[in-house]
């Protein structure tokens, strides 16, 4: 399986995420670390996806389809939203609450496809 690394490491960025998240909603202030090992992984995940979608300088690639190409657009924008949450939500709590769900629930659509994704191929 080719893309056991993508899978490990959206699989590891997606429980540090909910344990993040669960320390969200009890309340309690995340460790930097480990917001920044969630950034990190994901970022990574993100970075060898394209890399397996690219296909390699020799020009094969591995997988192709656009249910690979939706889910890693749909982990970037999550991506995206999961670095501007801590930005726009500055200013009220409902706002960060909004930007975080929305940055969970895009990030989940992108990692079911992803695992759709390596499944079908």
């Amino acid at each position: 399986m080719k893309a056991l690394p993508v899978v490990i490491l959206f699989g590891v960025a997606a429980c540090l995420g909910v344990m993040l998240g669960l320390q969200y909603l009890k309340g309690v202030r995340s460790k930097p670390v480990m917001i920044g090992m969630h950034l990190l992984f994901g970022a990574a995940g993100l970075e060898v996806m394209v890399m397996t979608l690219a296909g390699a300088p020799d020009g094969t690639v591995i997988f192709t389809g656009t249910l690979g190409r939706t889910a890693a657009g749909f982990l970037a924008a999550a991506l995206f939203i999961g670095i501007l949450s801590p930005i726009v939500g500055r200013r009220s709590r409902l706002t960060m609450n909004v930007a975080l769900a929305t940055h969970a629930t895009v990030a989940s659509v992108g990692v079911a496809l992803l695992l759709a994704w390596v499944a079908l191929a």
